[in-house]
């Protein structure tokens, strides 16, 4: 066997004799040998086989329902909620569901109640494990009343034990149910600090539940007023990739209302999205340039949000630059960010990055650059920085996507007089020709159905389809 400050080494134990020992051991009438037994089989269940350690179970949840008769330290049912908490940690959640079936919860649920001191601190890091690698088990949780009395625990237990009381939250607190009654029963504050402490997978947990809570308009403000910015903020600066994707998601759901786009901006949130926008995980990358699509709705938030944009604009990463060139195609929209990009210096920038080696950038690009030139200064821009040649070039290009923002762009550069013969040469092209005459029969497409819509009612609008068949 192992000793301390040794590596680990390969145990030579026959586990078939190992078993039936321990089931001798149980058989006797001698409580001391029970625990003694136990505590053994909760040093060896690291590397015992799964197919014992189930059949072991059992057992243990009888142990756990018996009365100890005498003052022994550990007590049979705190060696025996010990065991279990190590055996719930083996066979991929397979053991700890196990567990749950056994009917092992509502006897720990029922012992802490009215445990205190260690008992209590194990059957709390015994309930925690059975949580967390089993989900089922949660339901079980939640249905014989351990939701209540966690939370009963979390107002009146001891700051040394908190930590376990989160981690079980957190896990409950993806159940619909778990959330609504956190809701009711005024505790979302216990939701927020769970994602402020404990192990990191929890906090993870913790986070997702928050952005499902966050998905209830009344859950904001609570929310918000329990600091869930700063937290959320931190997992994004200090969690794993996924934690990271995860809090930037909880944080865009709050963020979705209006009142809460500046403070999240105010708390540093425009820096860390922008670092996820340069990282590697895709979902990452779609969630910082939906955030940013938010909160650039104020005008301030847009200034920041494009000095970073044009910041990872320059540098080397081409997933990272063809992201930024997306929020910028998004942006361009914006009544007043033409101003704002024309002023940061992007344009010149763009136009460079039409002749990016990566497709994906170019794409995204063009697609900003043909946003941008709706606007009539930042057409000028765009002609002065080169775009016009470069645009006619992209009409021969192999990827439709390109040709259409090339003709796109080209067409209004066209139809600026102030442009003149910069662009009479295009106007000649018959590439530029056929792309144009599809582009106003779709902009004249649009045009109708816009004023299609004007002239539908409100009962139109929100008719059951099923009335119309």
């Amino acid at each position: 066997m192992a000793q301390s400050g040794r590596k680990t080494e390969k145990l030579d134990i026959n586990w078939e004799r190992a078993f039936d020992l321990y089931l001798n051991a149980i058989a006797c009438d001698n409580e001391l040998l029970w625990v003694q037994a136990t505590t053994k089989l909760a040093k060896l269940s690291k590397h015992a086989p799964e197919d014992l350690l189930a059949r072991t179970i059992p057992v243990l949840v009888e142990l756990l329902r018996r009365i100890p008769s005498t003052d022994l330290s550990p007590s049979i049912q705190e060696a025996a909620a010990h065991c279990l908490k190590c055996v719930a940690c083996r066979g991929e959640g397979r053991l700890a569901e196990l567990i749950g079936q056994s009917g092992a919860i509502p006897s720990l649920l029922s012992l802490l109640l009215h445990a205190d001191g260690s008992l209590r601190r194990v059957l709390l890091k015994c309930l925690r494990n059975s949580v967390t690698f089993a989900a089922h088990n949660r339901e079980i949780v939640v249905r014989h009343g351990g939701l209540e009395i966690i939370l009963n625990l979390l107002n009146t237990c001891s700051d040394d034990l908190k930590r376990y009381l989160l981690e079980i939250l957190s896990a409950l607190a993806l159940l619909r149910e778990v959330r609504r009654t956190i809701l009711i029963s005024r505790g979302v504050s216990f939701l927020v600090e769970a994602a402020r402490r404990g192990s990191m997978v929890s906090r993870c947990r913790a986070a997702q539940a928050i952005g499902l809570l966050g998905l209830v308009k009344r859950a904001r403000r609570a929310l918000v007023d329990s600091g869930t910015f700063s937290v959320l903020l931190e997992l994004l600066q200090v969690g794993d990739t996924s934690t990271k994707v995860v809090a930037a998601n909880a944080l865009g759901v709050i963020s979705s209302h209006v009142d809460y786009i500046r403070p999240l901006a105010n708390a540093g949130a425009i820096p860390l999205y922008a670092d996820l926008l340069q990282g590697t995980d895709p979902m990452g990358k779609e969630i910082a340039e939906d955030v940013f699509c938010i909160l650039a709705v104020v005008e301030e938030n847009g200034v920041a949000i494009v000095e970073h944009l044009v910041r990872i604009l320059r540098g080397d990463s081409a997933e990272a630059k063809a992201a930024a060139a997306d929020v910028l195609w998004d942006l361009a929209g914006y009544k007043y960010l033409p101003s704002v990009v024309r002023n940061s210096g992007a344009i010149p920038i763009l136009v460079q990055l039409l002749e990016d080696q990566n497709i994906d950038v170019r794409e995204k690009v063009s697609g900003a650059i043909a946003q941008l030139s709706y606007n009539e200064a930042d057409r000028a821009a765009l002609a002065n920085s080169g775009a016009i040649p470069r645009l006619v070039d992209m009409l021969q290009d192999e990827s439709e996507e390109m040709r259409d923002n090339a003709a796109e762009a080209l067409v209004n550069f066209s139809e600026d007089p102030s442009l003149g013969d910069r662009i009479s040469d295009v106007l000649n092209s018959p590439s530029f020709q056929n792309i144009q005459e599809r582009l106003m029969q779709i902009r004249a497409s649009d045009a109708y159905l816009a004023a299609s819509l004007r002239h539908m009612n409100t009962e139109q609008l929100t008719m059951d389809p099923a009335a119309l068949i």
